[in-house]
């Protein structure tokens, strides 16, 4: 009887070790996933919250994937609202390029498949909804690599702007963007964590910078973030949110396709959706007199199917208040403009509130309502070919004509 009591004590003790050991070997290697070198200031204007109308609730959930076998963490998990208020995007002052040559939200795919405009390297990946809205799964591979189907094998040039969003869980390890030569061979390397970004260039170097405090770690899990990302020249900017994180002054490569990779699977999947990509690297018209007869964004961004103003729009918007600003006799028609997908009636009065949305914000960020005014065309001004899939990227937009 001693001799069982014994070996029982010896077995609990056993366990409680092995229990020890495993839970010090989690916390560190989080640590060492979590670990930025450098620390950002912190630039976003951390106003008071109010919550509006169209914000979504909380306790929403994802819908089952029905794609792979076991539903990944990320769909049982609670929803943040859809949209920041735009206040907290004050000073933000990421714009993206004016011409679209790739986006994709999954509309035009079916749940449960491979995206159609996107090629796999390595891995596997599937569409899965959360909240309603298609996002892309990267389920399996170390490392699991995919690239956007384009029609040249150099398309991103000397400047060229990247977005994206990303869902995290605590199991998941994040999103990895690769920007490559064009035989996909790596030349920058960007890995987002719940404690920054890490910038590397082959063979040695590499970069660090810290998100703020009260976005890293625990508040970073289980909610959507946007990342942004400005290539001019060599230099390289990366936004997190309201918060611009990284800045590489040089680069010292001239990248020409892009990957999102990482390490997948089935339970801690990679998540992201809405990625765009565009040429240049913004607005350069700042503090100069303005001729044009009118600006051509893409940059003001909603809701699917609404006129909620997305606050990563909000780089735009601010570039827009300071040409009015250094430019007050100027007055502009803010236009509203779709691609040819759904009913003409339901796209012209869209258009109509999208434009109206955008009025109200630029007064509600100071410009005299006189300067103003406010008109949607739905499909009938087209800039580019509705046929295509980027011509209808770029046909959705806001335009800011001169009057």
């Amino acid at each position: 009887m001693k001799k069982y009591i014994l070996v029982v004590i010896a077995a609990c003790c056993l366990n409680i070790a092995n229990a020890q050991i495993g839970s010090i070997i989690k916390n560190a290697k989080k640590k060492a996933t979590d670990k930025a070198n450098t620390k950002v200031d912190k630039t976003i204007d951390n106003a008071g919250t109010k919550k509006s109308d169209d914000t979504v609730n909380t306790t929403d959930t994802a819908v089952v994937n029905t794609a792979i076998d076991e539903t990944p963490p990320a769909a049982n998990a609670a929803q943040e609202p859809v949209a920041a208020p735009l206040k907290t995007y004050a000073n933000y002052d990421f714009v993206p390029g004016s011409k679209i040559i790739f986006e994709d939200n999954f509309s035009e795919d079916q749940d449960g498949e491979f995206p159609s405009h996107w090629d796999l390297i390595n891995g596997q990946g599937v569409l899965n909804k959360m909240n309603n809205e298609e996002a892309f799964y990267l389920t399996d591979g170390n490392y699991v690599r995919v690239t956007p189907l384009m029609k040249k094998k150099k398309y991103l040039g000397k400047e060229f702007t990247v977005e994206f969003d990303t869902y995290l869980t605590e199991q998941a390890y994040s999103v990895r963007i690769h920007l490559n030569d064009s035989t996909h061979q790596d030349l920058i390397g960007i890995a987002t964590n719940s404690g920054g970004v890490d910038c590397s260039f082959p063979p040695e170097r590499s970069l660090s910078g810290s998100l703020p405090e009260d976005l890293k770690y625990a508040n970073y899990f289980n909610k959507w973030h946007h990342y942004a990302i400005a290539y001019k020249n060599g230099q390289l900017k990366v936004y997190c949110d309201a918060t611009r994180v990284l800045v590489v002054p040089n680069c010292g490569a001239e990248p020409d396709v892009l990957e999102f990779a990482g390490i997948g699977s089935v339970d801690a999947p990679i998540i992201i959706k809405n990625i765009r990509i565009a040429e240049g690297a913004g607005m350069n018209m700042l503090g100069k007199k303005f001729t044009d007869t009118k600006i051509i964004t893409h940059g003001i961004n909603f809701d699917v199917n609404k006129a909620v103003i997305k606050p990563e729009s909000m780089g735009t918007l601010n570039g827009i208040v300071q040409i009015l600003k250094d430019n007050p006799e100027i007055k502009f028609e803010v236009g509203g403009h779709t691609d040819n997908d759904g009913d003409d009636a339901l796209n012209l009065k869209l258009s109509q509130q999208r434009a109206d949305a955008v009025k109200e914000q630029l007064i509600a960020m100071g410009v005299d309502a006189a300067r103003l005014t406010a008109k949607g065309y739905g499909k009938t001004k087209p800039i580019a070919d509705n046929n295509t899939f980027e011509g209808k990227a770029n046909n959705r937009r806001v335009e800011f004509v001169k009057l």
